[in-house]
């Protein structure tokens, strides 16, 4: 009886240990196309991403001039969270319902995460009826 105890639990373990890791597949840093490099983060369950380096972004633009908020304008992009609440679904296999603010128009998208490869990640941002498919770029 003990012995089957210990099978079930160490099965149980296994399978969310697997799906953990799955889900933090996609940790890391990343380039984008506009030139920014973000970090992928985990916090509280959730997924966000940070802005870590600008590589001549906007011809050196270093604040986030295009933000809708006047109070905000000034602010650096440097650090700065700009994609939330991504979550792993399991059977989509994918990252879903997040949001990712882009500064180079001061607009909030819907962002989801479709594939991961070795060194790239697919992503799909929309807005109303529109929407885009991207690579990312592992770095």
């Amino acid at each position: 009886m003990r012995r089957m105890s210990f099978i079930i639990s160490f099965i149980i373990f296994m399978t969310s240990y697997n799906f953990a890791q799955q889900a933090d597949e996609i940790i890391g840093n990343y380039h984008l196309p506009n030139d920014l490099d973000i970090e992928i983060f985990k916090d509280n369950g959730k997924y966000l991403g940070k802005i870590i380096a600008l590589n001549g972004f906007k011809d050196g633009q270093t604040n986030d001039i295009n933000n809708p908020n006047n109070s905000k304008q000034n602010d650096l992009l440097i650090g700065k969270v700009i994609i939330t609440n991504l979550e792993y679904d399991k059977e989509e296999k994918q990252w879903l319902n997040g949001k990712m603010y882009g500064p180079e128009k001061g607009m909030i998208f819907n962002l989801k995460i479709t594939k991961i490869h070795q060194n790239e990640i697919e992503i799909v941002g929309s807005k109303y009826f529109f929407w885009n498919t991207m690579t990312w770029t592992r770095i």
